[in-house]
C-alpha cells in the first residue's frame, strides 16, 4: 500500500503514555455499547454495571472526602484534570510519543476514509461527520466505558470515536497470521464502517432493537451489523484502489485478515470446536465475501446485509 507522502488526518487523539487507570480486561460494553474488532479473547458486548446502592455509597464517600478537602478524582488521576473524553491532562503525565511511523500510517488511512466517505455522502446530498481515532496503549476510557488491549479495536457510538491499541497490529500479525499494511488498514476501515452505520441511523436502530432480543437473536443481528461494516470497509478499499494506492497482494492481505478473524476460525483456534449460536461477527467465509462484495461494487446498495442472505 503506497501510503507515505499522502495527506494525514488531524482527527487523532494520541493517548499513548497516559497513566490513567482502567478496568484491566473487563468488558466495557453494555447492551448499547461499543462495536469491537475481535481480539480472540472472547470479549463481546455484554457487561455488568454498578448497582444503585453501590453508586450511592461511592457518592457518599466522595462527598465525605470532599468535605475534608480531599478530591478523590484528582487523587485517582494523579493530580491531573480530565477533559470531556476522560483523558488525563496532568502536566506530570508522560508526553505522548512523537508522530512515529505507526501514527503516520494510522493518520493517513484515516484521512483516506475521510475522503472516501465525504465523497459518498456528498453524492447523496448529505454531510459526513468525521470520527476521531484514539491511539492508546494498555487501557483507556471511552464513552462506552474503560477498555483494555483485550477488547481489541472498537468503535464507540457514544462519542463517535474509534479506539485502537497500538499493540494490536503486532498481534494481528503474530497471533492471527494476518500481516501487511492493507490488513491493518482494513481494521481501521472496518471500525470507521461502524461510524458510517451510526451516521446512517443503523446502529441506533440496532441498539434499540436488541434491548428486546434474546442473546441468540441479538448475536444473529450483530453478525449482520459486522458484515455490513466489512462491506463498507471493502467500499473504502475500492476507492483506494481507484487512486492507485494499492500494490500487488494488498487485496489478498485484507481477505486473509477477514478470514483469520472469523468467529469459526477464532473458536477453532481457541477451543477446538465452534458454537454457531454464539457467533457475533460472522464466519471467515462470510467476512471475506462481504468485504469483497463492497470492494467489487463500491456501492452502498450492495452492502444491505439485513435484507439479503449472508
Amino acid at each position: 500500500m503506497e501510503w507515505k507522502g499522502r495527506r494525514q488526518s488531524d482527527n487523532i487523539e494520541d493517548r499513548r503514555g497516559d497513566p490513567s487507570g482502567g478496568l484491566g480486561g473487563r468488558n466495557p460494553f453494555g447492551r448499547g455499547g461499543g462495536f469491537s474488532f475481535p481480539s480472540g479473547g472472547g470479549v463481546g458486548r455484554r457487561g455488568g454495571g454498578l448497582s444503585i446502592g453501590t453508586i450511592i455509597f461511592l457518592v457518599v464517600i466522595y462527598l465525605i472526602f470532599k468535605a475534608m478537602g480531599v478530591d478523590l478524582l484528582q487523587v485517582m488521576e494523579g493530580g491531573g484534570s480530565m477533559d470531556g473524553s476522560g483523558y488525563s491532562q496532568s502536566e506530570s503525565s508522560p508526553q505522548a510519543p512523537a508522530n512515529d511511523e505507526m501514527a503516520a500510517f494510522v493518520r493517513t488511512v484515516l484521512a483516506e476514509t475521510e475522503d472516501t466517505w465525504h465523497g459518498i455522502f456528498q453524492s447523496q446530498g448529505k454531510d459526513y461527520e468525521e470520527p476521531r481515532l484514539v491511539l492508546f496503549s494498555g487501557q483507556t476510557q471511552s464513552a462506552c466505558g474503560f477498555a483494555s488491549a483485550a477488547t481489541g479495536p472498537f468503535y464507540c457510538p457514544g462519542d463517535h470515536k474509534v479506539y485502537l491499541d497500538t499493540a494490536f497490529f503486532q498481534e494481528l500479525s503474530d497471533r492471527f497470521g494476518a500481516s501487511g499494511d492493507f490488513a491493518e488498514a482494513y481494521v481501521i476501515a472496518h471500525e470507521v464502517g461502524h461510524h458510517v452505520q451510526n451516521l446512517l441511523g443503523i446502529l441506533p436502530k440496532f441498539n434499540e432493537a436488541r434491548q428486546r432480543m434474546s442473546e441468540a437473536d441479538a448475536n444473529k443481528m450483530s453478525v449482520r451489523v459486522e458484515l455490513q461494516a466489512d462491506c463498507f470497509a471493502g467500499i473504502w478499499g475500492k476507492f483506494t484502489q481507484q487512486k492507485g494506492i494499492l500494490e500487488a497482494g494488498d487485496l489478498e492481505e485484507a481477505l486473509n485478515a477477514a478470514q483469520q478473524i472469523g468467529d469459526d476460525t477464532l473458536q477453532k483456534r481457541s477451543q477446538g470446536y465452534v458454537v454457531p449460536e454464539s457467533f457475533n461477527h460472522g464466519t471467515s467465509a462470510q467476512r471475506m465475501r462481504w468485504f469483497k462484495r463492497g470492494f467489487d461494487s463500491g456501492q452502498l446498495s450492495a452492502c444491505d446485509t439485513f435484507s439479503n442472505p449472508i
